[in-house]
């Protein structure tokens, strides 16, 4: 689902913007440029390749439903500024929650102690590059009073009891994010962003004849609260009960090595951890990733094209710039199976010599930032997906996701199916649970031997973690057929 909010706003946006960051995260604390200049010369006393400053204010908010009842409702603000400085392959960080000239200068001593040891050259920059304007810089948290929240959440709760008579348990849970950052580096380029964040999410219990099974739906993006109408809430628990009504009549998913079709949408959230990992700078650099030292290689079949594209209007992976002050961008990962680039941020762009990507992305202000996925997809291809499974002699059709893990260096995953189907003779024979997917990422990419003209983008609920850090993305693919490779772990026969 789109917002219907279009990507074109004002020329001026992006000043609005260091405008707006200015007022919030410098102003207040008597902050100007000229004492930022003062904390660069602090800095920049040894020979080093780059610094930056982050500073970051985050509002955010919680409702959670449960029995009919609000149970919980939580508010939180964050502030602070990083301060890292980097020489080579090292870097030094520090970081302060209060925003001031003093901390800021205390922070600089304690990193300047890096020295030039090590280094190796100017760091990769995009200076003064201009940032897009994706989203309207709303304030989610002001566009509905409490009132409103909890009406929206009990609509919700009524729209999911009103589909079926077997739902006995509604949880649901409403959440946003107003974030605003601004980024100043050593060679005098600054960035600003103002990023709204909601979703909306659902969980509901069916139960028959004494068996309780679960469904959930949910989305969200870069926009307000007003993205919830009517009818998205009834889309939201039409699509939860129903996944819970059919799970009520699943059997124990077969096992053993077999064609897998995987349907569009959320399953790209497999492409992304077997895949989209491994296309990760840091790894590559460091020669622990499948696709080390493979760029102009073939490594998947011909028509599998994989891209990551920040540059997506109001989706939830989607940045004006990244954590670095670089404009996102839309980058080719593997074009027609060839193995083209990978996702950069500076420090690894530079120690690659490969071109930025704008994907150094940070927790907040408190983390390091390294390469990281915004919104990544397949691209679609010309079957019709009736066509592909029509094509299936005997294997599961695994339309939705829950959780899984990969080992980078090796490709191996593990995923769970909350939605599937066994497919005998090009027909859906009759829902499966328990099925887990089992496979190598960089191995399975080379067995896709059908791709849907049904490419779509999940709904705005993916969070990605890596080395501790949490930070929103989006996936997408289009319906596709895998012979072979996958082994589906089950209790069936």
């Amino acid at each position: 689902m789109f917002h219907p909010f279009p990507a074109i706003f004002p020329s001026d946006t992006g000043m609005s913007l260091l405008q707006t960051a200015q007022s919030t995260l410098l102003a207040p604390y008597s902050l100007d440029e000229q004492q930022l200049d003062r904390v660069f010369s602090e800095l920049m006393q040894h020979d080093l390749d780059y610094a930056d400053l982050y500073f970051q204010s985050t509002r955010s908010e919680g409702w959670s439903l449960d029995e009919g009842i609000v149970k919980s409702g939580s508010f939180s603000i964050d502030q602070g500024v990083g301060v890292r400085v980097v020489s080579g392959e090292k870097t030094a960080f520090a970081y302060s929650d209060e925003i001031g000239f003093a901390p800021l200068i205390e922070a600089a001593r304690a990193t300047r102690a890096i020295g030039r040891q090590g280094g190796t050259g100017t760091a990769a920059l995009v200076k003064n590059g201009a940032g897009h304007a994706l989203y309207r810089p709303v304030d989610p948290l002001a566009s509905l009073d409490e009132g409103a929240k909890v009406a929206l959440l009990e609509k919700l709760e009524r729209a999911a009891r009103a589909v079926d008579k077997r739902v006995v348990q509604v949880m649901a849970s409403l959440a946003s994010e107003y974030d605003v950052i601004y980024i100043a580096r050593h060679d005098g380029h600054r960035a600003a962003d103002v990023r709204p964040l909601v979703r909306l999410s659902l969980n509901v219990i069916v139960e028959e004849n004494g068996r309780r099974e679960q469904g959930s739906a949910g989305g969200g993006g870069r926009f307000d609260y007003s993205y919830f109408t009517d009818s998205v809430v009834e889309q939201y628990a039409q699509i939860a009960v129903a996944q819970a009504v059919l799970n009520l009549s699943a059997r124990p998913a077969p096992a053993g090595e077999m064609t897998v079709v995987l349907g569009n949408g959320w399953p790209g959230i497999l492409l992304h951890e077997a895949i989209g990992h491994g296309l990760e700078g840091d790894f590559n650099r460091k020669g622990s990733s499948a696709f080390s030292g493979r760029l102009g290689e073939r490594v998947a079949a011909p028509g599998v094209t994989v891209i990551d594209d920040g540059t997506i209007a109001d989706r939830r992976g989607s940045l004006n710039v990244d954590d670095e002050g670089n404009p996102t961008s839309r980058t080719v990962l593997i074009e027609d199976g060839i193995l083209k680039g990978y996702i950069q941020d500076s420090l690894n762009a530079r120690l690659m010599n490969m071109p930025l990507t704008g994907n150094g992305r940070r927790e907040s202000y408190a983390h390091l930032p390294m390469p990281r996925m915004t919104n990544t997809l397949m691209l679609g291809g010309d079957k019709d997906p009736q066509e592909i499974l029509a094509s299936v002699k005997r294997g599961l059709y695994a339309v939705n996701f829950g959780g899984g893990q990969v080992d980078i260096t090796s490709g191996k995953f593990v995923f769970s199916a909350s939605e599937a189907w066994w497919v005998e003779d090009g027909k859906l024979q009759y829902p499966v649970k328990g099925a887990t997917l089992i496979g190598n990422g960089p191995d399975v990419l080379t067995r896709v031997s059908m791709i849907g003209n049904d490419m779509s983008l999940d709904p705005g609920v993916g969070t990605c973690g890596k080395e501790g850090q949490s930070v929103p993305v989006g996936v997408g693919q289009p319906t596709m057929r895998i012979d072979g490779g996958l082994t589906v772990g089950g209790t069936g026969g």
